[in-house]
């Protein structure tokens, strides 16, 4: 019976981690290929648009009845706003990180590389926590429009009256249920749900504009209330940017767009290096959704501001959340509304999934590199799992409420766009467009200045991305503490003299002295051997190899081993490290050796003065510290067998 129980478990524990780049089947490298090798063939970028496409046409579902909260009469000018912005401002920013960063870090890649160590770390941590804050509420926010586009429809009001949070649960389930299932389900399924919801939309657009045209009072009656509460052209203009910030919502899908663009289907001859096509691509998914979103965006909003009254926008009202599906219903007949509430329903639903798949792009991405994440959440499955929890618990504290999520998600929008129109800045002034520098820096300040306001009128949404912030930065910081004595290094390679070091001790007795260098003149080395010999009680004819470890940047947590041999003063061999972590340095240099040598190495150490708890410490933060209980601490985690581990010695 337990043998049964553990087969069961293996299998399920090798489903789980099975795919750990389960995301990119048919779109990236081989692990193990060599860099120039051609990257493996993706999918037609048309497709992967309608990944995205999910997130950001579903927007349609919700945008015109926001519109036309925010902004009122004015609804049709301060889309208009919004459609300029997006074709001058966030579509040309995104076509740039397309280009700086074609593996999908986004702009995060492109800041990261702006800072080093820790303080590095921290703003990365700082802008995934907004990431999650727009990916996660993305995914929540879909499910509950989804399902109040269910509950509000008249053939089932009654029945499913207050099921809304059962139903949204369902929703966000299901979702997380096709990604367990394989990532390359859901673009299939994103193509057909893209295909019929514009379908759709088109219908309801057109007869829309037709009422319009066929009812030519609803324009004169639009048009005079407007002049009547505005006065003028330009008091509509000044009134639509000052109400912008609240349309930020219809910005939602550049993000993704660039996220997912390590599935967009290269040339033949693409390398990881230079992924041409990848690129191209990419920049002509990006064009073409804004395009079509802008022409639906000013269509719909135009339509549903004359066509509907204004008290139907309002909570309670039938348009609220629903305007087209409110104007499918009233103009093309109950029928055709349900097929159209069918659809948004499935679209808004899996509007999630490109916001899933972002999250599955950039958290395993970074996190497990720093350390601050387990191993197995390079993995696809757990992370769905993780993340659809999460969701959960969103959707609970929320109460599946569309307008109270909607600060949060334009917060989580806005920031990134924010950071992305930044780093194209700095990656334009950096390779001397003056042009471009300063036309990104505008769009910088148009999106900063939309921030700020957003945060100023809708506090929620920062206080919601500052809990995510937290939340990772905690369980980062743990994590990374959990796995302080993990073998960090990823690989050795020593150079042809460190290697006739290693050959010539191996004939004898392996000894290493753990130095820190100082001068590194011929007093040190001799103090060193003579310390070393009277605390340990070390035969004179014994010999010696020191091995220095230099820490660079200790905020890293994994990285290759590079050891240098060198001869100093004539007469002593010195192997020199280069890496994060003085103890992990050493340890994998130990073990390698054993490995090539077939021998025990011994490392002699002096034990560090200074109070252990603010040594481990400076090991945590700085990669050094308290060094040679560390040291034998990892290999003893790295190396279970007694026998065959290194010895270390302390005196």
């Amino acid at each position: 019976m337990a043998t049964t129980e553990h087969a069961r478990t293996s299998r399920l524990q090798a489903w789980m981690l099975e795919g750990l780049s389960d995301m990119g089947k048919g779109s990236r490298q081989k692990p193990h290929a060599p860099p120039s090798q051609p990257v493996h063939k993706g999918q037609r970028w048309w497709r992967v648009m309608c990944l995205t496409g999910v997130d950001y046409f579903s927007t349609l579902g919700y945008q015109p009845g926001i519109a036309a909260l925010a902004a009122g009469l004015l609804s049709p000018v301060a889309t208009v706003v919004l459609v300029i912005v997006t074709l001058a401002g966030a579509l040309p920013v995104y076509r740039r990180v397309a280009e700086e960063s074609p593996r999908g870090e986004g702009s995060i890649a492109m800041l990261e590389r702006l800072l080093s160590f820790w303080k590095g770390k921290l703003f990365v941590l700082t802008l995934l926590g907004f990431a999650a804050t727009d990916f996660l509420i993305t995914i929540t926010l879909s499910a509950a429009d989804a399902s109040t586009h269910l509950v509000e429809n008249p053939h089932l009001t009654d029945a499913l009256y207050d099921k809304q949070m059962l139903i949204t649960l369902i929703l966000v389930a299901l979702l997380g249920a096709v990604f367990l299932k394989g990532f390359l389900e859901a673009i299939g399924v994103a193509v057909v749900l893209v295909g019929i919801y514009l379908a759709l939309n088109v219908v309801v657009t057109v007869a829309g504009l037709w009422h319009v045209i066929t009812e030519g009072h609803v324009i004169t009656d639009w048009s005079t209330a407007l002049t009547a509460e505005h006065g003028n052209v330009f008091a509509m203009i000044g009134v639509s940017l000052l109400v912008f910030p609240k349309l930020a919502l219809g910005l939602s899908g550049f993000e993704t767009g660039v996220a997912v663009m390590p599935h967009v289907e290269g040339d033949p001859e693409d390398t990881e290096e230079k992924p041409t096509g990848r690129i191209r691509g990419t920049k002509k998914l990006l064009t073409t959704a804004a395009v079509i979103m802008s022409v639906f965006l000013i269509a719909t909003s135009f339509i549903t501001t004359v066509l509907i009254p204004e008290k139907e926008f309002e909570s309670g009202g039938q348009a609220n959340g629903r305007a087209l599906a409110y104007l499918a219903h009233e103009y093309l007949g109950n029928i055709f509304g349900t097929v159209y509430d069918v659809s948004t329903i499935a679209i808004l639903w899996f509007a999630g999934a490109s916001a899933m798949a972002g999250l599955l792009n950039l958290m395993p991405r970074y996190l497990p590199r720093y350390g601050m994440a387990p191993h197995w959440a390079r993995a696809v499955r757990p992370m769905v799992i993780v993340f659809t929890l999460v969701a959960f618990l969103v959707t609970w504290i929320f109460d599946a409420d569309v307008d109270a999520q909607g600060g949060a998600y334009a917060t989580g929008v806005l920031v990134l766009i924010s950071s992305a129109a930044i780093a194209v800045t700095i990656a334009a002034r950096k390779a001397g467009q003056r042009n471009w520098t300063i036309a990104f820096a505008v769009i910088s300040a148009i999106f900063l200045y939309t921030t700020v306001v957003n945060v100023i009128e809708r506090p929620d949404g920062v206080k919601i991305g500052a809990c995510f912030i937290a939340g990772i930065i905690l369980v980062s910081l743990l994590s990374r503490l959990a796995r302080a004595f993990e073998l960090r290094v990823t690989s050795v390679t020593m150079d042809g003299m460190a290697e006739r070091f290693v050959r010539d001790v191996a004939s004898r007795r392996i000894r290493f002295i753990a130095n820190e260098p100082d001068n590194r003149d011929i007093a040190e080395y001799r103090h060193k051997i003579e310390q070393i010999r009277q605390d340990n009680d070390v035969p004179t004819p014994e010999d010696f190899v020191f091995v220095e470890v230099t820490v660079l940047d200790p905020s890293e947590f994994e990285a290759g081993l590079n050891v240098r041999g060198e001869v100093l003063h004539g007469r002593y061999r010195v192997l020199t490290l280069e890496s994060s972590s003085v103890p992990n340095a050493l340890a994998a240099l130990l073990l390698h050796v054993r490995d090539t040598t077939g021998c025990t190495p011994h490392i002699y150490f002096e034990w560090t003065e200074g109070n252990p708890f603010t040594n481990f410490l400076r090991f945590f933060l700085f990669g050094q510290g308290e060094v040679a209980p560390v040291t034998r601490e990892v290999l003893r985690e790295a190396e279970p067998n007694r026998t065959r581990r290194p010895r270390v010695h302390v005196g």
